[in-house]
């Protein structure tokens, strides 16, 4: 199991996270993650990828009087 210390919104601190066993067969990289201290899981991301941003500015729309 391997393990690493995150913020626990339940334990409201630090506090070291391990992976359990995983019955999915994710093994090590499995996205779940267990609070040490009070048990409450979470999902980690397995990949992040940025998106590419559009060259041109966006325009303002234009605005009429009533």
């Amino acid at each position: 199991m391997s393990e690493r210390e995150l913020y626990c919104d339940t334990c409201e601190g630090v506090e070291p996270f391990e992976t359990p066993p995983c019955a999915d067969g994710h093994g090590a990289d499995c996205p779940e993650l267990v609070c040490t201290g009070c048990g409450a899981a979470v999902l980690v991301p397995g990949v992040v990828f940025h998106l590419a941003r559009r060259s041109g500015r966006r325009r303002a729309a234009a605005r009429r009087a009533a």
